[in-house]
């Protein structure tokens, strides 16, 4: 691929520079065309397991992020009716040993600038911001993308990194339709110095209950708390940053001990978003168009993988790309067979997951017994496919 035709990248998110930088680093020019001025939504937590952290340690990444980077100790599973601890998944020195590579917890945008600090310092990234796609056109050597009043962009491949409401999607799989999970998320942030026990803990509490459940942990280096609150319910609508519902979200843990409902009552704003799911696509590409992260294929957040899967994504692109730098379209169909069984596999796990956090009844109490008998070694071996992965 010669220097004058840049791989081109729709979405300059999480996705988009991972995969910008990962090319840099084989050696591919790329340009990033994103609608917005290039600034991720503040507000928002977000989980890198060892799988995501092991990938941006080589790509250069880690290092920028460690400053503003969280390690929790440990996962702790609560019941949310009873307030009683059910298990304990270990993180920090013992995750990290395990699987060569740390467990964070951070602020979205402080993962998003440490993306975009490696990816200006390589000199083979170039963002286009303001650049809203108004159309695609592909052909066997090239790819031209129009802009909504503005002039057209040319490159030798494309990279549809633009998230759930892909606009890239739409020219590798015109008929793929989102379907709304059900569920709501809610998010909100806390200053951590604020909290009682256990939510100034050094860990992520995660609390189970009848059709919703809570999540939260430490983020901007343990100054604040992000808390994120799923309940089965609300409506569907695109985007992930509307005013939440107070008084609906409240409702959905009207049972749940006073602890948990404690903490979701000192929030006084939150923000909110509907979960959607996708079935697996036929393909991710078409000729020298691809997919990647969420516009491939959305992973519901209950095993907090939709960074991770995008880092991964990223980087067997690049190797792909690189083993055959003429060939796009051929590149694309060799990264998709090593991508394909694992993204489905996590697709179907977070769904089960999902379903396994809000069990009620009988089955909740069941679900507790099995939680309350394994021991913190079990505990963390469960995740071993998933942490282990080296992705390359």
């Amino acid at each position: 691929m010669a220097k004058h035709r840049p791989v081109l990248i729709a979405g300059g998110g999480i996705s988009g520079l991972s995969a910008a930088i990962a090319l840099g680093r084989a050696g591919f020019d790329s340009t990033i065309l994103e609608r917005s001025k290039f600034t991720e939504e503040s507000g928002a937590g977000i989980q890198l397991g060892p799988n995501a952290t092991r990938l941006l340690a080589r790509l250069g990444v880690l290092d920028a992020l460690l400053p503003s980077a969280f390690t929790p100790d440990a996962v702790c599973l609560f019941d949310g009716i009873s307030g009683r601890t059910l298990t304990t998944v270990p993180l920090g020195a013992q995750a990290e040993n395990r699987y060569g590579a740390p467990y964070l917890t951070l602020h979205r945008a402080d993962l998003h600038a440490g993306l975009r600090t490696v990816a200006d310092s390589l000199g083979a990234v170039t963002l286009r911001p303001g650049f809203d796609v108004a159309g695609i056109e592909a052909s066997d050597e090239t790819v031209t993308l129009a802009k909504i009043d503005g002039t057209p962009v040319g490159g030798s491949a494309l990279i549809g990194a633009d998230g759930l409401w892909s606009t890239a999607r739409k020219t590798v799989a015109p008929h793929a339709r989102l379907r709304f999970s059900g569920h709501t998320a809610y998010r909100a942030l806390l200053p951590l110095s604020e909290l009682p026990s256990p939510f100034d803990a050094p860990r992520v509490g995660l609390w189970l209950g009848p059709k919703a459940h809570l999540v939260h942990y430490p983020v901007r280096g343990g100054e604040a708390l992000n808390i994120v609150a799923i309940i089965e319910g609300g409506g569907e609508a695109q985007g992930w940053n509307r005013a939440g519902d107070r008084d609906a979200l409240l409702s959905g843990f009207t049972d749940w001990c006073k602890d948990s409902k404690s903490l979701l009552e000192r929030v006084g704003g939150w923000r909110a978003w509907s979960l959607y799911r996708l079935d697996p696509l036929a393909s991710w590409s078409r000729g020298p168009v691809t997919l990647l992260g969420d516009a491939a294929h959305p992973v519901l957040p209950y095993l907090a993988q939709g960074a991770a899967l995008a880092i991964e994504d990223a980087a067997v692109l690049a190797k792909a790309l690189a083993a055959q730098p003429r060939d796009p379209a051929s590149a694309f169909v060799r990264y998709e067979a090593l991508r394909r069984q694992r993204t489905i596999r996590l697709q179907r796990a977070s769904r089960q997951f999902g379903w396994i956090y809000h069990l009620r009844g009988p089955a909740r109490v069941a679900r507790n017994l099995v939680l309350a008998r394994r021991n913190e070694q079990t505990a963390l071996e469960q995740f071993d496919w998933l942490y282990g992965e080296t992705a390359l």
